[in-house]
């Protein structure tokens, strides 16, 4: 459960004053995605580049649809691969916006990654660079005059729109296989501080303080297999992604099936959190993809349930015939 959200708005300006008082906060800072198989660039910056195509990935996550303040998510990747001095590299952005209650976040990067072929598939190593930018709404917060446990005056909790950026680095590692890719990455890897400061003026003199959070060093693991099933036009596609913040560890798992590689349907279980149905097709180059999220905890009494979409096109790139090792992804997207 994502440790920003509260249900109601004075629980929300209490988080919010433990989470960016003077000292340090921690929680867990990557949005949640049912759909990570379709953006794993966005869990791993060397994932990119491995297709001959320019892949271009949006969606949006309504996550506790029922409940105020719940997370809203959106995220939006591009990669492509590039031939230079006779190597393959991938090319790559990414942007990542969230909002919970009071809180907005936003992360960007730059990626890029080299692959080189080892025992009969391409293993990759990814970059990324970029800044993670945090944001409180203190000009909307509200404390009721009959609130017994708040106090309007309290110096923790800030009357004034605030925000600060961070540098951001991320770096994975990706093997790509006939029926198979894996990988290993690390986000937020210097565990950045974004420091917040808000100014009040008061007379002659101006009085600063400053509020921090940071954002906590995250490791994945990401795996997705495509087996073809013999005579036919279906394939299963299982996958799984485990993510460690090295306090909180948790992990889905997702099977679908795919037909004639253009309708795709699926389920998927997330550890104690939610069971996941997934639909998706792909017409030439189009793609678009739903999933709904039925919590398992005890969220569900109050929330109907997490929606996703996801949207896509791609483009050939054309890699020349002198690319002596042009391969073929498992992911046809």
């Amino acid at each position: 459960m994502r440790q920003s959200f509260r249900k109601h708005i004075s629980s929300a300006i209490l988080a919010a004053a433990a989470a960016i008082s003077t000292v340090n906060a921690a929680a867990q800072t990557d949005a949640q995605y049912s759909q990570y198989y379709e953006v794993p660039s966005y869990f791993n910056p060397s994932a990119i580049g491995q297709t001959d195509f320019l892949r271009i990935r949006g969606g949006m996550r309504m996550q506790w649809v029922g409940i105020d303040n719940a997370p809203r998510d959106f995220v939006a990747t591009a990669d492509m691969p590039l031939k230079l001095f006779g190597k393959r590299i991938g090319l790559g952005v990414l942007f990542d916006t969230d909002k919970a209650g009071l809180y907005n976040s936003l992360n960007a990067g730059a990626q890029i990654s080299y692959s080189k072929r080892l025992l009969g598939g391409s293993l990759s190593a990814g970059l990324q660079i970029g800044f993670y930018d945090q944001g409180f709404k203190g000009s909307e917060v509200y404390i009721p005059d009959d609130d017994n446990y708040h106090d309007s005056n309290d110096d923790g909790i800030p009357d004034q729109d605030i925000h600060g950026t961070a540098l951001d680095l991320a770096f994975g590692v990706w093997y790509t296989h006939r029926y198979f890719s894996a990988g290993l990455s690390a986000t937020h890897l210097t565990s950045p501080t974004v420091t917040m400061t808000a100014e009040t003026a008061s007379g002659s003199q101006t009085t600063t303080q400053e509020f921090q959070f940071q954002a906590k060093r995250t490791l994945y693991f990401t795996a997705i297999s495509n087996i073809p099933i013999n005579n036919t036009l279906f394939e299963i596609v299982p996958s799984v992604l485990v993510k460690s913040d090295f306090t909180f560890t948790t992990g889905e798992a997702t099977v679908r099936c795919r037909y004639d590689k253009f309708l795709t349907f699926g389920l998927g279980y997330r550890w104690r959190d939610a069971i996941i149905a997934t639909v998706a097709a792909e017409f030439k180059n189009i793609f678009i993809g739903y999933s709904y999220d039925y919590a398992t905890s005890a969220i569900a009494k109050a929330s109907s349930g997490s929606h996703e979409v996801f949207a896509g096109y791609k483009m050939k790139i054309d890699m020349s015939d002198k690319n002596r090792h042009r391969h073929k992804n498992i992911r046809i997207m």
